[in-house]
């Protein structure tokens, strides 16, 4: 597929360009209208969700919406090399009250928008409200930004903004399918297949100098954090393994269990956080999910024929960007 540095390249018609509220990025307007998913047409968030009961919004993966249920991620201006951001709420307010979701109240994912960099850390929020990182993203291109949170009271979140780093950027394609990723010494294989609409079990056996790793230590709550992006978009999908360490039954490792659902037929690159020795590592992989489940959440239907999005992934609190094993 032919790319561009611009999100024009890349977003599929689904939201307008965000600047970056990063070094010498210029920031645009957060809450500028985005796409509705289901019809392929820019439309009022508002309007939609008057016209819809809020439909419209719940149903689009993770990820591709700036603001969902009246919050909305806003970056703010910050000094070179950190990335700063608010969150604001219904009223349009900045929200400072937060529940811990996976011993954090906030996680910030970056992903570069061809996938060829990817980074989950934890920023720390000040008085204000304003959530401040150092330097969250690498090399130059344009990154999207996902901001996964649970509002006080409210439903698990994920927001999705775009940055772009100033700089010479060559775009690359994903890296070809594969089932076993190397990393620091560490080899992690991955059994199992992504089904568009239903759910799949992934299982991942870390090993190190062909010596399986049984004592993968606790990181953020549990042995290993997943997330997946859709090539293309980059829907967001947050999924979590079976059990939980002290549970009594939850061993720590070689193997680490998932079950998760993607919305459509297509390419995803997937991100396993796990800990060992002290320090956490990221294996990536990218695998292909086969078949036609309907038309993808997120995409226009094929056909004139009025149909429903594809069930997305969710932890039962309705997020579709969060799932749990």
């Amino acid at each position: 597929m032919k790319t561009a540095t611009k999100l024009s390249g890349f977003a599929l018609g689904l939201a307008a360009v965000f600047g970056a509220a990063y070094g010498v990025g210029q920031l645009a307007d957060p809450v500028a209208p985005v796409a509705d998913a289901r019809h392929g047409a820019t439309a009022d968030h508002g309007a939609a969700d008057e016209a819809t009961g809020g439909e419209a919004v719940s149903r689009v993966p993770g990820g591709l919406l700036v603001s969902d249920r009246g919050f909305t991620l806003a970056p703010v201006p910050a000094p070179p090399g950190e990335f700063a951001f608010r969150i604001t709420g219904p009223d349009g307010q900045t929200v400072t009250a937060f529940d811990e979701a996976h011993d954090r109240r906030m996680h910030l994912i970056v992903a570069r928008r061809d996938l060829s960099g990817f980074r989950h850390v934890h920023p720390q929020m000040a008085a204000d409200g304003t959530w401040r990182v150092a330097a969250p993203f690498g090399d130059p291109g344009t990154w999207r930004a996902f901001a996964d949170f649970v509002p006080t009271g409210g439903q698990p979140l994920t927001l999705g903004v775009d940055v772009d780093l100033p700089g010479a950027f060559t775009p690359r394609p994903p890296p070809a399918a594969t089932r076993t990723a190397s990393v620091d010494g560490y080899t992690v294989a991955l059994d199992g297949d992504l089904r568009p609409g239903a759910t799949a079990k992934l299982t991942l056996t870390v090993s190190r100098g062909g010596t399986p790793v049984t004592d993968l230590q606790p990181y953020l709550g549990a042995y290993g954090h997943l997330v997946a992006l859709r090539a293309g978009d980059l829907a967001y999908l947050h999924v979590h393994p079976d059990g939980s360490p002290g549970d009594g039954h939850t061993r720590p490792g070689p193997q680490v269990t998932f079950h998760t659902e993607v919305p459509s037929a297509g390419t995803y690159r997937l991100y396993l956080d796990f800990q060992h020795a002290g320090t956490v590592r990221t294996a990536e992989f990218t695998l292909t999910a086969a078949g036609v489940a309907g038309p993808a959440a997120g995409s226009p239907a094929t056909s004139g024929e009025p149909t429903s999005p594809a069930p997305t992934a969710t932890d039962g609190h309705g997020d579709p960007g969060h799932g749990h094993g």
